[in-house]
């Protein structure tokens, strides 16, 4: 029996395939024919979740009072950890009991917030490349996305006068990241700066994700929005625990910001969830409070890295920037290829994964992101294939007349 007369919502309808699902199904593709996969396509940290953090986990989970329902809000062990780390790490006093909620993960948070203050038609500033749930959110909520594109020759960082004020004026909303996903760009503190005074005087609400803000190098140190006066009147700050702690899994992250708007989130939420298990909230309690010398171990692993892949792009004809953060490399595609193109060839040929720009939006054509999530044995083995195969900056033609019929 087909059920062909039930078709989706338009909203449903509207949106494009999800890069990293397809790429799933790629990468199941190229496995059945034995291609021996190196994936630097998601950005998925390689090793175990911290020691510590697991037990703590297992402790919680023998205690039979943890296995009801949650609170909606999250414990307040939990959300009092949350507020003593950002007091700890950016002197920023927040109050546990309404400034501060726990997610999902971000990406949940990060949607859902969509859902929770956009009206069909709203005008939602998006910049273009962007984490996909920065802009796929609003288009869930029916929003009227406006592309901020963002320009290597800027350092892929916003250029608030490049928005026309009559854009502006009808905004709503505004989501940015800095250390940014897919780019590894950083924005100093007088953007953010700049981008409070923008949001205050076009009365628009901030929306930042600082889910890198621990996985930073040579001595660089990211800014949070709600260290900028006047942030808290209009802004709110995503954080997950998935990259700094290797516990992309267990879907945990959150939210500090404006009480309104932390509670208008709280609100729609618990009309869609339960909450966390409260085994996972102790888990990230105990994250949250592990020594500094693991935070430098996972800052030295990423940065030796990046400077070994750096270092071996050099060699065969890229230039890449030395980044500041995150676990990813921007890489521009070869010549006269496009990102879908090139990321596809690189799989077929290699068997390397790396995620097209264009997934990140129409600003990111040109470009592949790499995550770093490898060691570097697996990242030569993967350079090496890149060299075996003739694949250089310079390749693009022959990259192009390779994938044709």
């Amino acid at each position: 029996m087909t059920l062909d007369w039930i078709t989706p919502a338009d909203r449903l309808k509207s949106l494009p395939p999800y890069v990293f699902a397809r790429l799933d199904e790629l990468k199941v593709r190229a496995r059945e024919q034995g291609l021996d996969l190196i994936d630097l396509g998601m950005g998925n940290p390689d090793g175990a979740t911290p020691r510590p953090v697991v037990e703590a986990a297992i402790a919680a989970l023998q205690d039979p009072a943890n296995h009801g329902y949650p609170p909606f809000e999250g414990t307040a062990g939990f959300r009092q950890t949350i507020t003593a780390w950002y007091q700890r790490r950016y002197g920023v006093k927040l109050d546990p009991d309404s400034e501060a909620l726990p997610l999902l993960g971000s990406k949940e948070g990060l949607t859902h917030l969509a859902l929770a203050y956009v009206n069909p038609g709203d005008v939602v500033l998006v910049p273009s490349p962007a984490y996909p749930a920065h802009f796929r959110g609003p288009a869930i909520a029916g929003a009227n996305i406006y592309s901020m594109i963002l320009k290597p020759e800027n350092d892929w960082v916003i250029d608030l006068a490049a928005i026309p004020d009559e854009v502006a004026e009808r905004a709503k909303l505004l989501y940015f990241n800095y250390p940014s996903n897919p780019t590894a760009a950083t924005a100093p503190r007088e953007f953010f700066e700049e981008i409070v005074a923008f949001a205050r005087r076009f009365n628009i609400l901030l929306v930042h994700d600082l889910c890198y803000a621990e996985l930073a190098f040579d001595g660089y140190q990211p800014t949070s929005l709600l260290e900028i006066p006047g942030a808290m009147e209009i802004g709110v700050e995503f954080h997950t625990m998935s990259k700094t702690y290797n516990m992309a899994g267990w879907r945990v992250g959150f939210v500090v910001g404006n009480r309104h708007i932390v509670q208008g989130l709280r609100t729609l939420k618990t009309n869609l969830d339960y909450g966390i298990f409260r085994v996972l909230q102790t888990a990230a309690e105990t994250a949250l409070n592990l020594p500094d010398e693991y935070l430098h171990e996972v800052q030295t692993r990423y940065r030796t890295r990046r400077d070994f892949l750096i270092q071996g792009f050099a060699e065969l004809g890229w230039s890449i920037p030395k980044t500041k953060a995150t676990m990813y490399l921007w890489v521009p595609c070869p010549p006269e290829i496009s990102s879908t193109d090139f990321a596809l060839s690189v799989l077929q040929q290699t068997g390397v994964v790396v995620t097209p720009g264009n997934a990140f939006g129409s600003g990111g054509e040109g470009y592949v992101r790499m995550s770093m999530i490898a060691d570097c044995d697996r990242l030569g083995e993967a350079l090496n294939r890149f060299k075996q195969a003739g694949i250089t900056f310079r390749s693009g033609a022959a990259l192009a007349s390779s994938l044709k019929p």
